[in-house]
Order: C-alpha cells, then structure tokens, then sequence
C-alpha cells in the first residue's frame, strides 16, 4: 500500500483526507491511502517516520510550514525562495520539501484579479502561508504590506492598522486561519467600512465556503474568492510530485 497523509496541528478542519480518497476511488487507484497526522509538536515528525515507513509523501500545513524545513534532507526552488514547505516526498534518498501552496496561488489570482493589476496588497497574517502570498505578490510586481498580530513581523498590528491603508490596498488576502471550521464566526479585525466595490478579496480559508472575511467584503460590493481552488491546484501539485 503506497501511503501518503498530512501533518499539522489541529486537522479537523482539513479536506485533505477526503479529497485524496475521493480522487484515488475516481482514478481506481486502490493500492493508495492518505491519512490524517496530527502532531503535538514538529519533533515528533521523527517518530511518525519510523512508525510508517510506507509513507512515501506528505503535505504541511499550519503551524508547521516553516518549523519542518529543519528535517528536509533538500528543498525544491519554490521552497527555498519562499522559506516554507507545505509538501514532502519521501524517497530512499531522504526528504524533499516542496511548496505547491505557489501554483494554487497563482492560479487563484488569475481567476480573481483577470487583467486587474491592483497597486497595493494587503496581507493578514504572517507565516507560512503568507510567505507563499508574498512571494506569489512579488512575481506579479504588486506591493504589498503585512498586518500581524506581532508587532515585529508585520508593518501593521491589527490594533493600529489604518483605515486609509484597507481603503488604498484594493487587494486584501487573508493568509491567517482566522475563519476557519469551527471558528467560522470569526474574522480578521480590519475596518471592514473602508472595503469597496474597488477591491478584491482573497481568503486562503476554504472551510468554511463563505467566510465572514469574504461575507463582510461581499456585502460591500468586492469581488470575492475563497480557497477552494488554491486547494484543489496545491493537492494536484503534490499528487505530481510524489509521483515524479
């Protein structure tokens, strides 16, 4: 059996088990299984390699993107440029850390700017997730400021973020987990007032659908976009990978 699952911490809210499942059944694939890793710490990644030896890749996601980068043997060129790994293929010559998050972005942005070329971007959120943002922003010449809730990572805290920053970033991408299955009633606290019909919004949350980031913009009239299709496009982009 060719096994194949996800790390993190929590995992409750992924997809990920579900869709592979569901893709191995659609392309009668019955030799393959992906599962569900839930790792207390990123030192324990060690011990689940022992324990599964068969497991010749996984995806990474929140809050190890970064932190699993010291157990790579090598890292793809994407991976090193944007100093995050969100996909691991496992072969009898060590570890390999990919990051497929950058061709999910990629395409995300194409659906939902079209020939639009905001100006300025705004991104909430600052980890592993957001470094694939940046750099996906940076490939497209569009600048772009940080919101954190760290003082030191970012340009703005939540706390002093001004308003006419939101009204002037007519790009606006949630790279945070706020908003997420369970939390779906939450949402990252920017002047939600100051979004218009000028603005895109981009929320890397998937789970739920409809977030109340891209609830709030909607109602002020912005185009919307959550993460499904960054999801599916990173998943196809691992599946290829561990199949190279």
């Amino acid at each position: 059996m060719r096994r194949f699952g996800l790390i993190g911490r929590p995992l409750g809210h992924s997809a990920s088990a579900a869709w592979f499942t569901a893709k191995f059944e659609r392309e009668g694939l019955t030799d393959c299984a992906y599962a569900l890793y839930e790792l207390p710490a990123i030192d324990a990644l060690p011990g689940l390699l022992a324990e599964a030896p068969e497991l010749e890749g996984f995806n990474v996601t929140i809050p190890y993107k970064r932190a699993v980068m010291e157990y790579v043997d090598s890292l793809s060129f994407d991976a090193r440029m944007i100093g995050a790994v969100n996909c691991v293929r496992r072969t009898a010559d060590g570890l390999t850390g990919h990051n497929t998050d950058i061709a999910g972005l990629r395409l995300s942005l194409d659906e939902l700017l079209g020939d639009a070329l905001p100006q300025r971007a705004l991104v909430l959120g600052t980890g592993g997730a957001s470094q694939a943002v940046q750099y996906a922003l940076a490939e497209r010449g569009i600048a772009y400021e940080l919101v954190s809730r760290d003082p030191a990572r970012g340009n703005y805290t939540y706390d002093n973020l001004p308003c006419e920053v939101v009204a002037d970033s007519h790009l606006i991408i949630n790279a945070s987990p706020v908003g997420t299955y369970p939390a779906a009633d939450e949402a990252p606290r920017i002047p939600y007032a100051y979004v218009t019909p000028a603005h895109f919004l981009f929320d890397l949350v998937y789970n739920p659908p409809l977030t109340q980031f891209l609830d709030y913009g909607r109602q002020r009239g912005a185009r919307i976009l959550n993460g499904e299709r960054m999801f599916s496009a990173q998943a196809e982009a691992s599946w290829r990978i561990w199949n190279e």
